[in-house]
């Protein structure tokens, strides 16, 4: 990861940790409204790369009635790059999870659950593009919840865990 300074001005405004830490923390409150045990953190290596991309996202917008399966097995568009996403998302994801541990909002259990305490503000805030990550995040994690199967949701995006 190159130092902060020496990034594409682009890179550090899209991939910026704290807008990356609120996109999560979203997904990992979601979550817990269903499930109080806490995201699996292997889930939560899918919600930047679903939700920073634009087509992906407006998908996942639009279709936020239905279930999260039913939208990617009429959508299969959305599993072309993610894989790839994922890899390149990840330091990013990472600097967002450290920037949520590092401020407090954040624990992670014995068993590798997230979960999110309190510090994040409950109101969406930021440009229209920015609350949409947020309500997909927060799309996401319900989902994530019911569906209560990791294997389930990697193998559904054809993503190998």
């Amino acid at each position: 990861m190159r130092p902060w300074n020496e990034r594409p001005v682009e890179i550090r405004n899209l991939f910026n940790p704290a807008f990356c830490g609120v996109v999560l923390s979203r997904a990992v409150t979601a979550f817990q409204e269903v499930d109080r045990k806490g995201m699996p953190f292997s889930l939560s290596l899918l919600v930047l790369p679903l939700c920073l991309h634009q087509q992906t996202r407006s998908v996942l917008r639009t279709k936020k009635k239905s279930y999260f399966l039913k939208i990617v097995a009429e959508h299969p568009e959305l599993q072309v790059g993610l894989a790839r996403r994922c890899t390149d998302i990840l330091p990013f994801t990472f600097e967002g999870f450290g920037l949520l541990m590092q401020s407090g909002v954040l624990t992670i259990d014995a068993s590798g659950r997230l979960r999110i305490g309190l510090g994040i503000r409950k109101m969406l805030s930021g440009t229209q593009e920015s609350i949409d990550c947020q309500r997909v995040a927060a799309f996401l994690g319900k989902e994530f919840a019911r569906i209560a199967d990791r294997s389930t949701v990697y193998a559904t995006l054809g993503v190998r865990p």
